[in-house]
């Protein structure tokens, strides 16, 4: 498969902390407000004023955060974040990171970040408890396998039927076999992490994750591992937005920062610099 250089080169900089997937000088001026808006948030608005507090993973994975570092801004979601707090009117030095873990963070209540960026996908249900930006990007699902296994040579859907599945509870990628309605019933586990190690130990004969993740874990991870394909959306969206409190005050200014970076064909290059080639040769499972 090829890549291209900007990608190959960042992620096979630091390969040795794939594993972990699958296992400054303070302003002393406000923010402006938000280019996206007239009316943009007060600094009171935000977890520390004069600050852009950030959180994501407490480890961020390839290829959304490289080497787990989201202060050098490299990797599509660390890059993402600081085109967005650029439309703020904030400075670089002005972004702080925090670290939570996915379920904590998505939980109703207080936060200790402004907005959290770490592939959550939009839904109804989360609605519920806390606010999303508009969407900064829509993933696909992919299945993978190891190579000799009975999912080696699945061609179409139907073959997914004599398989065994394994997907995170709870996410798209579960939601997705279950829309895709061939009777799957696959094995649900807490995270992608301990998904790909029932796949790794021969418990599970496939793994379905989002697709950037997919690529990660086939190229630098799980030794004589492939992409078996890429299944259909089946109706099921996988749109991911940045993660606020509910009701937050900064809602419709993120919203529009992102929006300003989907239209000035930000995000579209930032895609192009740190997930094209993803599905170079994958085909869709009919």
């Amino acid at each position: 498969m090829s890549r291209r250089p900007a990608l190959r080169i960042a992620l096979a900089a630091s390969a040795a902390a794939l594993a972990l997937l699958l296992g400054g000088c303070a302003s002393s001026a406000a923010p402006s407000a938000s280019s996206s808006s007239d009316a943009g948030p007060s600094p009171d608005d935000y977890v520390t004023p004069g600050k852009l507090t950030i959180a994501t993973g407490e480890t961020a994975y390839e290829p959304y955060v490289i080497d787990d570092d989201p202060e050098s801004g490299e990797g599509f979601e660390a890059a993402v974040a600081y085109a967005v707090a650029d439309k703020l009117g904030f400075a670089k030095d002005d972004v702080e990171w925090v670290r939570t873990s996915f379920d904590a963070a998505i939980a109703p209540g207080p936060k200790s970040f402004d907005f959290n960026v770490q592939q959550y996908t939009i839904t109804d249900e989360r609605k519920q408890g806390v606010d999303f930006s508009s969407p900064y990007y829509s993933a696909s699902q992919s299945l993978i396998a190891l190579k000799g296994g009975k999912a080696d040579g699945v061609t179409a859907l139907a073959g997914l039927e004599d398989i065994t599945i394994g997907a995170m509870a709870n996410s798209t990628s579960a939601l997705t076999l279950d829309a895709l309605d061939l009777g799957l019933k696959p094995k649900l586990y807490n995270s992608n992490e301990d998904a790909t190690a029932a796949l790794s130990a021969g418990q599970v004969d496939a793994v379905v994750l989002d697709t950037p993740t997919a690529y990660v874990a086939v190229n630098f991870y799980i030794e004589n591992s492939f992409f078996v394909g890429e299944l259909p959306k089946s109706g099921i969206e996988d749109q991911w937005g940045l993660l606020l409190a509910k009701d937050s005050p900064l809602t419709p200014a993120v919203s529009a920062a992102v929006d300003e970076l989907r239209e000035d064909g930000t995000l579209a290059d930032l895609e192009e610099k740190w997930l094209s080639g993803l599905t170079e040769g994958v085909t869709e499972l009919q």
